[in-house]
């Protein structure tokens, strides 16, 4: 009998494993219906409660609000990380905004990502340096030159995704004929599209890398040509002094020059950096 039972339970139908539940979405879950049976409560009235569960209620009470602040805590961490793990020369990434986004929206998400990682609420190491990223990024999306310089590069990424979009229509002849049909909304749904974005948000990275990096270059050359003219200045103004202070001395010696008939002071020897002239014949009477 026992074995025809095992046997009977080996072979019944498997009972599916329950689904994982996070526990913040227990406790909110908890937390809106004790909201949603209270708004329901007729005004003025209390609900009976004995002692016990009084205190019960409190107590869940509190370890619903600290369970709730380290879920807090622990988004604003992750939001930190977040914004210091962005791509330093793209702004619209660190507020998490489209390229097409207005400046009232610029606005009005950095007012509401930077309560999230302000340093006094925010108990992150790192929150101060995410905080000033924030206010860079909103700063360049306020800015109008930036700004154009930015949404400059966004057009050209998208004039190569177009540009490679058409080679490929080229080999896929439905969609070829689809994109003719429909007289460019099969293109503009694509680029709605997420992966089309996923491609963009690659491609201005791309760009302004290369643009940043070619800055950079130029810089540096400019800063070595300055370097070079400087040096050149400095080593004409010194062979310049060398001469004034050789011609100070020669006049200083006129009378003993004088009675031995030197009349001109010698040249100096630019060539030799270890003589400051040549002494020339002396001329005698």
């Amino acid at each position: 009998m026992s074995l025809v039972s095992s046997e009977h339970k080996k072979s019944g139908p498997s009972v599916p494993s329950p689904t994982p539940v996070s526990p913040l979405s227990v406790a909110l879950s908890l937390h809106a219906t004790r909201s949603l049976v209270s708004s329901r409560r007729p005004p003025g009235a209390t609900a009976f409660r004995p002692p016990s569960m009084a205190s019960t209620d409190a107590d869940e009470d509190q370890l619903l609000k600290s369970f709730l602040a380290e879920v807090s805590e622990a988004e604003r961490d992750n939001e930190v990380l977040r914004i210091l793990g962005c791509f330093k020369l793209n702004p619209f990434e660190h507020l998490k905004l489209s390229f097409d986004s207005s400046a009232d929206e610029v606005k009005k998400q950095y007012r509401k990502l930077s309560l999230l990682v302000h340093p006094d609420k925010c108990k992150h190491p790192k929150a101060q340096e995410a905080f000033a990223a924030l206010a860079k990024a909103q700063q360049l999306l306020l800015d109008p030159q930036e700004r154009g310089y930015i949404l400059d590069q966004v057009t050209a990424a998208k004039e190569e995704l177009r540009a490679k979009r058409k080679k490929e229509l080229k080999k896929d002849s439905a969609s070829k004929i689809k994109s003719q049909v429909d007289e460019g909304k099969y293109e503009e749904q694509y680029e709605r599209s997420e992966e089309f974005q996923k491609q963009l948000i690659i491609k201005v990275r791309e760009i302004l890398t290369d643009k940043e990096w070619r800055r950079r270059k130029m810089q540096m050359r400019i800063s070595e040509e300055e370097g070079r003219l400087k040096k050149d200045e400095e080593e004409t103004k010194e062979m310049w002094k060398k001469k004034r202070e050789h011609e100070e001395k020669w006049e200083e010696t006129r009378d003993q020059r004088a009675r031995k008939g030197e009349i001109k002071p010698p040249k100096l020897k630019t060539e030799d950096p270890n003589k400051s002239y040549v002494q020339r014949p002396v001329k005698r009477a």
